[in-house]
């Protein structure tokens, strides 16, 4: 029988509740924002507190519906990417759309942390009540 390595529970564990990263986090964690080639913005948020911050404003933006439903992750020592399915219902309106997130860990501890969204832009919108008629993510 093989056992996971230590670094997938913990994903799984995130994945299954974002507000679980403050468990696993170091408390000079950096976040790669989705949202990094936005203007005047850096995409960039430095230090536990702040990331755990950042993790529950967007909870809190998608009306407690945010899930991300997890397809696989792959981890070891160092690193660890987990590919899926990011959730969320406002009003009569849901979106489901392809994310990836790559993670840096030390000695068990995420050090870094880079989220993908398939589509940054239409995701943005979408938590901002304007997504358009057209979207391929966004179901009403």
């Amino acid at each position: 029988m093989s056992t996971l390595h230590p670094n997938i529970a913990t994903l799984r564990s995130i994945y299954d509740d974002l507000r679980r990263i403050e468990r696993h986090a170091d408390e000079d964690m950096v976040l790669h924002t989705a949202q990094r080639r936005t203007a005047g913005e850096s995409g960039i948020v430095y230090g536990k507190k702040a990331v755990v911050e950042r993790m529950n404003a967007l909870i809190l933006k998608s009306e407690q519906t945010l899930e991300m439903s997890v397809d696989i992750i792959v981890a070891n020592d160092y690193f660890g990417a987990v590919l899926g399915s990011i959730r969320a219902r406002c009003g009569d309106r849901e979106i489901d759309m392809p994310f990836c997130g790559l993670w840096r860990f030390d000695d068990g501890s995420i050090l870094e942390h880079w989220e993908n969204a398939y589509d940054i832009e239409e995701l943005d919108a979408f938590m901002d009540n304007e997504t358009s008629e057209t979207s391929n993510w966004v179901r009403q």
